[in-house]
């Protein structure tokens, strides 16, 4: 790869398109909020519409701004993916809970049981055929979607305290008062978001409370609902394996192919998706090379696969977002009726 980025004298770091679409996605989240706090608004259509347009902007902010900053991909500046990867706690979600929980744990252990934690979901959801099965998960095909919408309104009120607590158990965040550190800022983070996300509106907007807490509430269910569905049709599909240690704690195959054998890319061709949702379509290509912006992922997809053709190794794609989709459907359908399955 850095043979590629050589020959074309390009930078695997953000370029200018990159940096125009992170103002974008922060305008197109802040302005409707500006225009909300100014108490022009006046009925609940406007105010609604503002408020679903605030929960694109906050898509993407995730998937395209916080998600390469935190994973050092945007800049060589240091400072700069920290300042950025702050842009998650500007919209209620926690950047050192998700450094832990998608960096450290998701990209390490993909698809294995207990150790990804994006596989350890509530009772009533069943992401890994290892996890044990409920009869209500016969319809979770059904009901699943409801709860990716709630996605994000679990993360800005429950979930980031749940996973501190959990992780600094686990052996994260064990430096002297780094804990009561990051739990401070966690607090005051969210205390910031909902001041000026529902508090000022709620003083500043003639309409009735439950009306503008149900019209932000609507923004997280649009934010919550792309973000939820974009990960798990990368993951959880009928051709991604959830591969088990064995008694020794070693792995069968190597980082490489495990990341292969658990991941599946979507729609490659779409532009259009693939500049909206921060390339996460390709989402091989951001497993294998987390460190190179999003931006180059389209370019580089051609490359990974012939190489990983040449090695014998999987390449799982899906060519439209519908096909991902409806096998993620079949996926939800198949662990809601297989048995666990020995360790």
């Amino acid at each position: 790869m850095n043979a590629y980025f050589r020959s074309k004298g390009l930078s695997k770091y953000a370029n200018k398109s990159m940096i125009g679409k992170t103002v974008l996605m922060l305008v197109l989240f802040f302005a409707p909020l500006i225009i909300i706090n100014t108490g022009v608004v006046t009925s609940p259509l406007p105010l609604f519409l503002l408020y679903i347009c605030c929960g694109f902007g906050m898509a993407g902010i995730g998937m395209d701004i916080m998600h390469d900053a935190n994973h050092g991909s945007y800049s060589k500046n240091r400072t700069v993916n920290r300042y950025l990867g702050y842009t998650m706690n500007l919209v209620g979600a926690n950047t050192t809970v998700w450094k832990i929980q998608h960096n450290e744990l998701h990209h390490t252990y993909t698809n294995i049981a207990e150790a990804d934690d994006d596989l350890n979901a509530p009772f009533f959801l069943r992401f890994s055929p290892h996890a044990k099965r409920y009869w209500v998960h016969r319809f979770q095909f059904l009901y699943a979607w409801i709860f990716y919408c709630m996605a994000t309104l679990s993360w800005i009120t429950t979930k980031d305290f749940v996973r501190i607590i959990r992780y600094r158990k686990m052996g994260f965040l064990h430096r002297k008062n780094e804990f009561r550190n990051e739990m401070a800022k966690l607090v005051l983070w969210k205390l910031f978001y909902y001041f000026y996300a529902l508090v000022l509106p709620l003083l500043i907007v003639p309409l009735a409370p439950w009306i503008i807490i149900l019209a932000f509430i609507c923004m997280h269910l649009v934010t919550g609902f792309l973000i939820s569905t974009i990960f798990q049709i990368a993951h959880i599909m009928p051709d991604t394996l959830f591969p088990l240690p064995d008694k020794n704690g070693t792995m069968e195959d190597d980082w490489f192919r495990h990341q292969l054998a658990t991941t599946t890319n979507f729609a490659p061709k779409s532009s259009i998706i693939s500049w909206f949702i921060g390339g996460l379509n390709h989402q091989i290509e951001h497993h294998l090379l987390p460190g190179i912006c999003h931006i180059h992922y389209q370019d580089l997809s051609g490359i990974v696969a012939e190489t990983v053709k040449e090695f014998g190794m999987p390449y799982h794609i899906k060519k439209t977002f519908g096909a991902a989709i409806w096998d993620h459907i079949k996926m939800l359908q198949q662990l809601g009726k297989m048995r666990p399955k020995l360790r």
